[in-house]
């Protein structure tokens, strides 16, 4: 009786999968990249409009953003409730749609959630996030508004980079591309609005297709 014929390139392909799948999580959805960079241009265009339609009524010709970064402490306090709303609905919602879509990636290609990999994910991203935000609540509560938005930049860009370790390669280079663009907000205060729409929202997209069709379209499942 013959032997069957063993392709070498095919089981090294086999075990380079397993180990993947052992070290990293790798059910992330490009769809979930798509949905949160959309639920981020919903959230800004929100806030350009409550900040417009809150000066204008003061008389002031030019941007509501610009008006926020010369406000005095009480006009911030005055401001901050609804941003802070906005915010934690922006956040709220995107994980909502991230969760829903990597979830549904999992169940389809048999992989667990949460699991120890998700969870030392989860915890790797949590971190700098949760100090970012702390920091940047503080810069405008002192009345660093400008820097707020160029501070949520680097510090998500950080935590993607701090959570690569564990998940795709790609979101070591989304990290790299947030912090590009929160070091270049800097030299921009005025365009805050702008720099979030374009690193959450254009961004998130980008990534999320990518990512979509590299990994899922056509296939439904990780290469």
């Amino acid at each position: 009786m013959a032997k069957p014929i063993i392709d070498p390139l095919a089981q090294l392909t086999e075990i380079r999968s397993i180990m993947e799948r052992s070290s990293r999580f790798i059910s992330l959805s490009g769809l979930s990249g798509v949905g949160a960079g959309v639920v981020a241009l919903v959230g800004a265009g929100i806030g350009h409009w409550y900040l417009q339609q809150r000066y204008a009524q003061e008389g002031y010709s030019y941007g509501g953003f610009m008006r926020l970064l010369q406000s005095t402490a009480e006009e911030r306090l005055l401001v901050l409730p609804f941003l802070l709303v906005l915010a934690a609905g922006i956040v709220g919602a995107a994980l909502a749609v991230a969760t829903f879509f990597t979830v549904r990636r999992a169940r389809r290609d048999g992989q667990p959630v949460w699991s120890a990999l998700g969870r030392r994910l989860a915890i790797s991203l949590a971190i700098p996030l949760v100090a970012g935000g702390l920091f940047c609540l503080a810069l405008f509560v002192q009345g660093a508004v400008g820097l707020v938005v160029p501070g949520m930049l680097l510090f998500y860009g950080l935590a993607l980079l701090n959570g690569s370790k564990y998940t795709l390669d790609e979101i070591r280079w989304l990290g790299l591309t947030e912090i590009g663009l929160g070091l270049v907000a800097v030299l921009f205060p005025g365009f805050g609005l702008a720099f979030f729409a374009l690193g959450f929202g254009l961004g998130h997209i980008g990534y999320g297709l990518l990512m979509y069709n590299r990994y899922e379209r056509g296939t439904g499942s990780q290469k």
